[in-house]
C-alpha cells in the first residue's frame, strides 16, 4: 500500500468502522483486541492523526476518520475485487475468498474452511458477516464471492449450491416469558406471540418464511417488531417485546441469562445453503472448491445438491 500502510492496518480499520466494538473487530478478523488496538494505533501513527476515539462507553470515528473511511472503502473495494477477478478468470484457486456468513459460524463451517485451506495451498476464506435483514445483498454488491445464507433463497440472480445444517428451530423469549420454562411449544402455540420479524430489504417470502404469518393450521401469528439485525432481535425478545425464531446452533451461540430458547415442533427445519451471483459461466474455481469441501464436511442428512 502507498506510504507504507499495511493492508492488515487498513482491513482492521474498516472493519473497527462498522462494529465500532474492538472485541466484535477481533471476532471477525480472528485475531485478539489488543492487535486490533495495535493495528489501529499503527495506521493512526502512519496518517499521523487520530481516527478512532476510545472511551469506556463507547468507541466512534473521529471526522477525520469519518472522511477517511469513506474515500477508503470503494478504493479497497475496488482493489480487492481486481485481484481476486484476475485470480479467478485464471482458474486459480489460491488466494482469497471473500465468504459472507448470516447468524453464527457453526463447527461445519470451521471444518469446511480448514478442508478448503488444506486442498488448496495458498488459499485462504476470509469471513465476513452478511447483514441478517439482507443476505442477498452482500453478493449483488460485489463485497463477497459466496455468502451461506438462511434459506430459502429463491433470488433468480443467485446461485444455490451445498445445503446444511439442518435443524429445529427455537423460539426466543425472555426468561420470564409464560413460555420460558417448556421443554417445547408446538408451532399452534405461536398464535399467542408477539413474533419478532425482519425488516426490509430482504425479500418478502424471506421475511415470511423466517417469521412465519400464520400457524400450520392457519392461526394468525401477532407481529412484534421489525429488526434490522440478530442482535436487535435478541435484545427485543430479552426485554419481553416479542418473541424470536432462530435455528438451534444460532440459538446456543448466543446463549445468555436474560433468554429461553424454547424447542418448537411442527415447523419446517431452518438450513442453511452457500450462494453465489448466477452467471452463464458458472462459479468461480475458488467458490467452486469451496463448495466441494463444505459439501464434503455436510453431515448425511443434509442435502448437498445443487439447485
Amino acid at each position: 500500500m502507498a506510504g507504507g500502510i499495511e493492508i492488515r492496518e487498513i482491513e482492521a480499520f474498516l472493519v473497527l468502522a462498522e462494529e465500532l466494538h474492538f472485541g466484535r473487530t477481533g471476532d471477525r478478523l480472528y485475531v485478539s483486541q489488543s492487535r486490533v488496538s495495535q493495528l489501529l494505533r499503527a495506521l493512526e501513527h502512519r496518517v499521523g492523526a487520530r481516527l478512532v476515539e476510545r472511551t469506556s462507553r463507547r468507541v466512534r470515528l473521529t471526522p477525520l476518520g469519518a472522511r477517511f473511511h469513506a474515500s477508503l472503502t470503494p478504493a479497497y473495494a475496488a482493489l480487492r475485487t481486481a485481484v481476486d477477478d484476475t485470480r479467478a478468470a485464471a482458474g486459480d484457486v489460491a488466494g482469497t475468498l471473500r465468504l459472507g456468513f448470516q447468524g453464527s459460524a457453526n463447527d461445519q463451517l470451521m471444518d469446511a474452511i480448514a478442508a478448503f485451506e488444506s486442498r488448496h495451498p495458498g488459499s485462504a476464506a476470509e469471513v465476513g458477516e452478511v447483514p441478517f435483514n439482507d443476505p442477498f445483498g452482500p453478493l449483488r454488491r460485489g463485497e463477497v464471492d459466496a455468502a451461506i445464507v438462511l434459506l430459502p433463497a429463491e433470488e433468480p440472480d443467485v446461485a444455490v449450491g451445498p445445503v446444511f445444517s439442518r435443524r429445529r428451530q427455537t423460539l426466543a423469549v425472555s426468561v420470564r416469558h409464560p413460555y420460558a420454562d417448556r421443554a417445547e411449544i408446538t408451532a399452534e402455540d405461536l398464535a399467542a406471540c408477539d413474533l419478532i420479524t425482519v425488516a426490509g430489504p430482504a425479500p418478502d417470502y424471506w421475511r415470511r418464511a423466517n417469521a412465519p404469518e400464520r400457524t400450520p393450521e392457519g392461526r394468525a401469528i401477532p407481529r412484534g417488531p421489525a429488526v434490522r439485525t440478530l442482535q436487535e432481535g435478541l435484545a427485543g425478545a430479552a426485554v419481553g417485546r416479542g418473541a424470536m425464531l432462530l435455528c438451534e446452533p444460532t440459538a446456543e451461540y448466543h446463549a445468555r441469562r436474560s433468554l429461553a430458547f424454547v424447542p418448537v415442533t411442527g415447523l419446517p427445519m431452518s438450513a442453511l445453503a452457500l450462494t453465489w451471483p448466477r452467471n452463464g459461466s458458472g462459479p468461480s474455481a475458488r467458490v467452486a472448491a469451496f463448495a466441494r469441501a463444505l459439501a464434503d464436511t455436510a453431515d448425511p442428512a443434509d442435502d448437498s445438491e445443487e439447485h
